[in-house]
C-alpha cells in the first residue's frame, strides 16, 4: 500500500525526489532540501496521500560521506494506513532545513530534538533552542566527531529546586473534583 504513495510522490515531484528505495516493506523517499516543504505540504493535504501524522523526526550523521547528515521523518497516514519515509540529506557547513512545524505540530519538538542534538537548524522554526541539554553546553553529542571525553561548563541554577510532586498535585486533585 505504501508502495502507491511513493509511486504516486516521484510522479508529482520528479525533480524533488533525488533517489527512492523499498526494502523490507519500509519506502523511503530522499528527497531536495529546496522542495521539502512544497513535498511535505502535498503529503499532508493530498486526500489519497493523507500523511496526517508525524512519527518521527531524527537525523543520521554519515561523518565520511557527503552529505555528511541526513534529517529523517517518519510519516504515517491513519485514513490510508500507510507508511513513508523522507530522507533529507544535508551538507556540512550548511546545516539547516525548512521547518515542517507549520504542517505537523508534532515536528515542534523532534526539530528541537535534532537541533540540539546534531546542531542542525530549522529555519522557519518557532523556537530553536536546546530541549534536551543546558544552554551553556558546548558542542552537539550525537555528532560522530564529538570529543566523548569532553568537559562541559557547569550548568548555574537559574532557579531553586521545585518539588513537582506537589506543585502538581493541586492541579490533577482540581481537574478530577466533580464541578
Amino acid at each position: 500500500m505504501s508502495q502507491n504513495a511513493l509511486k504516486k510522490l516521484k510522479t508529482k515531484f520528479k525533480a524533488a525526489v533525488v533517489d527512492s528505495h523499498e526494502r523490507l516493506g519500509n519506502e523511503t523517499a530522499i528527497v531536495s532540501r529546496e522542495k521539502l516543504l512544497e513535498v511535505c505540504q502535498w503529503l499532508f493535504s493530498d486526500e489519497k496521500m493523507a500523511f496526517d501524522m508525524l512519527s518521527d523526526v531524527t537525523a543520521v550523521d554519515y561523518q565520511n560521506r557527503q552529505p555528511r547528515y541526513e534529517v529523517v521523518y517518519h510519516l504515517y497516514s491513519t485514513t490510508q494506513k500507510h507508511r513513508l519515509r523522507l530522507r533529507v540529506p544535508v551538507e556540512e557547513g550548511q546545516e539547516s532545513v525548512p521547518s515542517v512545524a507549520g504542517i505537523w505540530r508534532a515536528a515542534n519538538w523532534g526539530e528541537r530534538e535534532v537541533f540540539d542534538m546534531f546542531g542542525i537548524r530549522f529555519e522557519g522554526h518557532v523556537d530553536m533552542r536546546r530541549i534536551l541539554l543546558y544552554d551553556e553546553f558546548v558542542g552537539h553529542p550525537l555528532r560522530k566527531d564529538y570529543p566523548v571525553q569532553k568537559s562541559q561548563p557547569r550548568m548555574d541554577l537559574r532557579s531553586p529546586e521545585r518539588d513537582a510532586v506537589e506543585e502538581f498535585r493541586h492541579f490533577y486533585q482540581d481537574r478530577n473534583r466533580p464541578a
